[in-house]
């Protein structure tokens, strides 16, 4: 179908995001196994609680799993929309893949060796391609 192409990028960003939530819970599942807490601890755990609980390199996996409901909700958003109208072929469908390979990148860095100044290199160039799809998106909107 015409201007679909940018639903390819969208299914793989959504299935990379569930590649790491089965990659944080193999991780992170044996790290709280390790850890003893009643069951009162349990139900006051908070984020803040678990990074000094759990080794940080099992809550790089469960801090980059958030970070891909955070600005990939625009990129889902910005592609349908191309998609809606039929301007989701060509350069937009390029962004996208762009965009799903800056974001897969980011979480490899940040799971592994969460290097912040390469993140946020991986980050802000990501941030540019989502900045250009939302430009074409509201010029085919309006």
């Amino acid at each position: 179908m015409l201007g679909m192409t940018i639903l390819q990028p969208v299914a793989a960003l959504a299935i990379w995001t569930m590649v790491m939530w089965w990659w944080m819970y193999f991780t992170r599942l044996p790290a709280f196994g390790k850890i003893k807490l009643s069951p009162e601890e349990e139900a006051r755990l908070t984020v803040a609680k678990l990074d000094e609980l759990l080794p940080p390199s099992v809550q790089w996996k469960a801090h980059n799993y958030n970070h891909l409901h955070e600005a990939p909700t625009v990129f889902y958003a910005v592609a349908i929309t191309l998609a809606i109208v039929g301007a989701g072929d060509g350069i937009a469908a390029s962004l996208g893949w762009a965009y799903v390979a800056l974001r897969v990148l980011h979480s490899l860095v940040q799971a592994t060796i969460n290097k912040v100044m390469v993140r946020f290199a991986l980050f802000a160039l990501s941030s540019l391609v989502l900045m250009a799809l939302i430009t074409l998106t509201a010029k085919a909107v309006f």
